[in-house]
């Protein structure tokens, strides 16, 4: 029930991806279903020995089919944004499951936020508590609030994503921490109930995570002894998954660390996976426009582009390419992967060992996360059409963009007076 050959053709579940670009073109995005609900399961059954709430982080794929599918799996969401609360409210989500991380929330946001009676804010700053205090009282409700704190602690990841180090903009250290949780549990518009943290993206290594806990911890029991009482304990996500030889974070070691230092206290655990839910579960599908040789250097220019994967462009990542029929027709040959964009910086993977010709199908493996929502108009480009399989069935759930897609909402200039 994975990507797999099956009759020479790469297949999503049962279903040829060949069909898919037949029926729906390319460039697509390609999820499946069991695949996102396997890896639920996987991290919800790891932490079944003790209360837990697993929280989507929206921000990997935010289409409404994948936040319904998420829901019904039990999750809770992860939201960064007053338009991914929207989203998540459309899917039929329950807005009580729901988390709201990030460190600009606007006004408009917050009230939005407390009209749908959400299940937290995560707190970032004492200006942050400020305006949300004052926005609670002029609703005449309480917010219940969660103050994240940054361990500063390196999760040997990718600069761009760690979030847990002094220098990043997330979080507060513990000092402050704790003189906002005091003037939380004193105002009388705001509910201690949690405490955050969130360290970084794609760790494979369970000992930052450990790291964070520890520094956690101390904090939690000084909240006790002033009587000010946690409901849970946000670990955040960022756990790791392969996407070439790394070595994903397995989530029961990760579970029994959590266990052992959590001993008697009685929290709820949360977490905030993304990437480790979808990552894997989807493809970009996309064709083989033009095969090329500029000197020793071969090039195969696909109809997707860095507007629509950005991530080997920004940071450099490394995903799987695959073609979609198994029979090679020519002999092999090291490609660069490339769009159609305009910038020398347009490319998907390189250096990879194909055997290619015009008008191939390949699939550009674990763009589950990261994909379709970080994709843009760049170069007047119609961004992707994404396709949910699920047994035997693909059925789009987010249309292609056409042409005139690109401009609605603008306005031409009106004519010149005489």
């Amino acid at each position: 029930m994975t990507f797999h050959y099956q009759d020479s053709y790469l297949h999503a579940e049962q279903v040829s991806l060949q069909h898919i670009a037949s029926a729906h073109g390319t460039p697509s995005f390609v999820y499946s279903r069991y695949l996102i609900e396997a890896a639920f399961d996987q991290l919800d059954r790891a932490f079944a020995n003790r209360p837990h709430q697993i929280c989507y982080a929206v921000k990997a794929n935010s289409n409404l089919a994948i936040l319904g599918i998420l829901a019904r799996c039990g999750a809770g969401f992860d939201i960064v944004s007053g338009g991914e609360l929207a989203r998540v409210v459309a899917a039929g989500c329950d807005p009580r499951r729901i988390i709201f991380s990030g460190v600009g929330k606007q006004v408009w946001e917050i009230d939005q936020a407390l009209t749908a009676g959400i299940g937290c804010f995560n707190v970032e700053s004492r200006s942050e508590l400020d305006k949300l205090a004052e926005r609670a009282a002029a609703h005449g409700t309480i917010a219940p609030v969660s103050i994240r704190v940054n361990p500063d602690v390196d999760p040997g990841t990718h600069p761009y994503i760690s979030t847990g180090l002094k220098e990043n903009k997330f979080g507060v250290n513990a000092v402050e921490a704790l003189a906002l949780y005091r003037l939380a549990a004193d105002h009388p518009s705001l509910e201690v109930i949690g405490l955050d943290c969130h360290i970084g993206s794609q760790i494979s290594d369970i000992q930052p995570f450990e790291d964070a806990l520890l520094r956690l911890l101390p904090l939690v029991d000084q909240l006790t002894r002033e009587h000010i009482s946690l409901e849970h304990l946000d670990l955040g996500g960022g756990l790791g998954v392969t996407y070439q030889n790394e070595a994903a974070l397995d989530p029961v070691a990760y579970a029994q660390m959590v266990d052992k230092h959590l001993g008697d206290r009685e929290l709820t655990i949360m977490l905030e996976p993304g990437r480790s839910l979808v990552a894997n579960a989807g493809i970009l599908l996309t064709r083989v426009i033009t095969i090329k040789e500029n000197e020793n250097r071969h090039f195969a220019v696909a109809d997707a582009a860095m507007n629509d994967l950005i991530r080997p462009a920004l940071y450099q990542s490394w995903q799987d390419v695959k073609p979609i029929s198994e029979v090679a027709t020519v002999k092999p040959q090291h490609f660069d992967i490339v769009g159609p964009i305009c910038e020398t910086g347009d490319f998907l993977a390189k250096s990879r060992e194909l055997s290619l010709t015009e008008g191939d199908l390949i699939a550009i493996f674990s763009s589950g996360a990261y994909g379709f929502v970080m994709s843009s108009n760049y170069n007047s480009r119609p961004r992707a059409a994404e396709i949910l399989v699920d047994g035997d069935q693909a059925v789009v759930i987010r249309e292609r963009e056409s042409l005139s897609d690109l401009w609605r909402g603008e306005t031409t200039l009106p004519p010149e007076g005489d």
